[in-house]
């Protein structure tokens, strides 16, 4: 294709999306979704189909009487019940459309409907031309038509154009078709049914995991129009998905040579939104719309990004209106985002201390799931920025017990590469702890305050400790952090024991056990 051509774009989220398993909209989430979708600019919004339910009907009614702009449609069998229900609940729309539909592949002829190849016709004939006393804008749909007989498909379809259907629809209902297949299949029936002037339409289902390529093969080969749902939602697999439908045609317009006239921007708040109101989550890998689809992790991703987005990013997230991208902190990442990390956390660090600050944090990222900048920023602030002058006394290990009424706590330190380690009983592991340091370090400080506070949500937070220790008029606050409380605290009180030695040295005062100076 040379000259770009128009897709449209067939919303079926209200009615197949609603079909899958755990979905029920009811009519104030309809109406809601299906203002956003006309916002959104889609060409054709199937609200429900209202022979189902007196309340699907009413949802429809509802949509159609207060949605403008899209087409509204309405499902129907080919019963005059059905179409009659239809006409009735999109008769105040500004564009009404009546969708009828019937079964064309042997196993659901013999099997459901059990009705010969004549009897199909004379209901397609009967339905479409029913259909056509209510509304100018009649789609056809051969249900199951992708495991049809090509021959007799077209006929269905030459029936149905010639009795006024405007629109014709070629499922895969059941998400058999491969789109090599597909592609050929859907040329082969729009040329053997030689109705100039149709409207080719692809309904594909994700059986298979294919109904967005089935989609795209459709195109190709001459479709134009593509039914889908926001998020892939639908029965058993679900739909093509809307989101990366339009963004494909988009994104490869080179090679399609199609255009739609989606308002992009609102792809991913509306994902959100559909989602909310299903109940149905997002998976972070989906397609456009995942929370993870414009993050980077790997260091080499993350630097090609950094240098230039178009290195990893086939298209903005503000293109579908998207946060942005997002450089995720992880056991992968490499030093250049996560210099940049620190640098937008308004921390600047010497390679030095880049270097000590990476190093904690792939500590970190063994030991808890998810990283957050407050994580990271509690443990540069109290392991790297806090300590940076003050640190002479660290931690190597420790070991605690807890009994009823009582802890009991070893404790192994190290000053100027020599290990002490003791061992003491309190009124709980930490009190025990204290204990132990105390008797290792050869003085006996006040303590005034002891808190701790969970830095974020979550039973593997990070815990930060502050302690206020008192000596001689001396008076210090000593900071820690870990996933681990009890760690935190213990590192804190060490904190504040080096905080006390510093400003003694400054002094020119003796510790208890220490010359210091």
């Amino acid at each position: 294709m040379t000259a770009k051509h128009r897709v449209q774009i067939f919303d079926t989220t209200l009615r197949d999306g609603e079909q899958a398993p755990g979905i029920n909209l009811n009519r104030e989430e309809k109406l809601q979704l299906a203002l956003q979708l006309a916002k959104m600019k889609v060409d054709v919004i199937e609200a429900g189909f209202p022979a189902a339910s007196p309340g699907d009907f009413e949802a429809v009614k509802l949509v159609a009487d207060r949605v403008k702009g899209p087409v509204i449609a309405a499902l129907a069998r080919t019963r005059h019940e059905d179409i009659e229900a239809a006409a009735s609940a999109v008769r105040g729309a500004e564009k009404p459309r009546i969708h009828t539909f019937i079964a064309t592949s042997p196993v659901h002829m013999e099997h459901k409907l059990k009705m010969t190849r004549d009897q199909v016709l004379e209901e397609v004939r009967r339905a479409v031309a029913y259909a056509r006393t209510f509304v100018d804008d009649v789609e056809f749909s051969a249900e199951d038509a992708s495991r049809s007989d090509p021959e007799f498909l077209a006929e269905v379809f030459r029936t149905a154009a010639d009795n006024g259907a405007s629109t014709l629809n070629i499922p895969d209902t059941v998400g058999y078709a491969v789109p090599e297949e597909f592609g050929a299949f859907v040329r082969g029936i729009i040329d053997a049914t030689g109705r100039p002037g149709i409207t080719w339409s692809v309904h594909c289902h994700n059986d298979l995991g294919m109904a967005v390529a089935n989609s795209m093969a459709a195109v190709r080969a001459g479709a134009s129009q593509v039914e889908c749902t926001m998020n892939g939602i639908g029965e058993r697999a679900g739909n093509a998905s809307l989101e990366e439908t339009v963004m494909a045609l988009r994104t490869r317009s080179d090679s399609y040579g199609c255009e739609t006239g989606i308002d992009t921007t609102r792809l991913f708040s509306m994902s959100s939104q559909v989602s909310r109101m299903t109940g149905f989550p997002v998976p972070p890998n989906k397609a456009v719309v995942g929370a993870n689809a414009f993050a980077h992790e790997a260091g080499i991703h993350q630097h090609g990004v950094l240098c230039n987005k178009a290195t990893y990013e086939i298209m903005s997230p503000e293109d579908v209106g998207a946060p942005g991208s997002r450089l995720v902190l992880g056991k992968h990442s490499g030093k250049h985002a996560f210099r940049q990390r620190i640098e937008e956390m308004g921390l600047f660090l010497s390679d030095e201390k880049l270097s000590e600050a990476m190093a904690l944090f792939k500590e970190l990222c063994d030991r808890k799931e998810i990283v957050t900048a407050e994580d990271l920023e509690a443990m540069i602030n109290t392991e790297i920025l806090a300590a940076a002058e003050s640190r002479r006394i660290v931690l190597r290990s420790f070991l605690v017990q807890v009994g009823k009424g009582h802890g009991t706590a070893t404790v192994t330190l190290e000053d100027d590469g020599r290990e002490a380690t003791d061992a003491a009983t309190g009124n709980g592991p930490v009190d025990a702890a204290y204990r132990a340091i105390r008797r290792i370090v050869g003085m006996e400080p006040e303590l005034e305050t002891y808190t701790i506070n969970s830095v974020t949500e979550a039973s593997d937070a990070i815990g930060e400790a502050r302690v206020t220790l008192s000596f001689e008029g001396l008076r210090v606050t000593g900071r820690g952090a870990s996933t681990d409380v009890i760690e935190a605290s213990i590192k804190a009180y060490i904190d504040g024991i080096n905080r006390l030695l510093q400003k003694a040295a400054v002094k020119g005062v003796r510790l208890y056990g220490k010359n210091v100076g």
